[in-house]
């Protein structure tokens, strides 16, 4: 596949997605690395592995199960993507936001994004949980923009707004969740960095000093595609580990750890989601 996507190529994949279940979604929800148990608690569901799904890019990360489920959650239908693909697998930002483009076809008006992400934040511990306020998408400054080529203006502007790129109205909702369910929940701006290293710490030094409280590897490029498709977006970050500027002499950091406590803040982070679809039916 030619890593310059078309409408006619996300159209195929909506095509067999519509085939393959009765259902249409009105919210999509993506699960970062160790979240995907969160898709367990859909009733009615329909499973499809991502690559019986054309075009769709099948994540090589342990920890992305590689499937979409469509079923019921709170009174929605909701689409969830049970792992992603990531700009470091060697999949083009295109190739790696294609899911977004897909959802956007099947008729998705709102997008819940979660992540694991590395605390910057001196405030921050392993387990918490962060709403991102905003990001600072370090590959597409670079010129890795899932919006390069040409623009398909059925599909959105060729110059989108960005001023909110993360909903304003669905942030007040997980506030009010999270006071509800006695959820500490932080905000701040997430940093994208195209990995797979992690940061050293000179780089975590650089972030910091330009506004960042988490790092991770995702989730930037799938939201500059959803606010191009006009789809409101609300995200999330759980803390993993933590990214220390100074950190203690033998420290080493794992993507096993990182797995290992995104299991542990599954239960809050499900109980927050929840409470934020309880309140989007209201």
């Amino acid at each position: 596949m030619s890593d310059l996507l078309t409408r006619a190529d996300y159209t195929a994949a909506a095509n067999y997605i519509a085939r393959y279940t009765s259902q249409r979604p009105t919210i999509g929800l993506v699960l970062g690395s160790g979240l995907s148990s969160l898709a367990d608690t859909l009733t009615n569901a329909d499973k499809i592995p991502y690559d019986q799904i054309p075009g769709w890019p099948v994540s090589t990360v342990h920890g992305h199960q590689g499937q979409l489920v469509i079923g019921a959650l709170e009174g929605h239908t909701v689409a969830v993507l049970q792992g992603r693909s990531h700009f470091y697998e060697g999949y083009s930002p295109q190739q790696i936001t294609f899911p977004i483009r897909v959802l956007q076809l099947l008729g998705i008006k709102t997008l819940i994004v979660t992540n694991a992400a590395g605390g910057m934040n001196p405030a921050f511990k392993p387990g918490d949980l962060m709403l991102i306020r905003d990001h600072v998408n370090f590959p597409a400054m670079a010129g890795f923009s899932p919006l390069r080529g040409p623009n398909d203006d059925s599909l959105g502007a060729r110059f989108p707004d960005m001023t909110e790129p993360y909903s304003a109205r669905l942030r007040q909702l997980a506030r009010n969740a999270a006071a509800e369910h006695d959820i500490p929940l932080h905000e701040g701006v997430y940093t994208c960095v195209s990995g797979p290293s992690y940061e050293t710490p000179a780089e975590l030094r650089f972030l910091r000093t330009i506004g960042g409280d988490a790092v991770g590897m995702s989730t930037a490029p799938e939201v500059v595609v959803a606010r191009h498709a006009l789809i409101e977006v609300l995200g999330i970050s759980t803390i993993t580990n933590l990214a220390l500027p100074d950190p203690p002499p033998g420290t080493l950091l794992s993507h096993e750890e990182v797995i290992a406590m995104g299991k542990l803040v599954i239960p809050r982070l499900t109980t927050l989601i929840l409470a934020v679809l309880r309140r989007l039916s209201a």
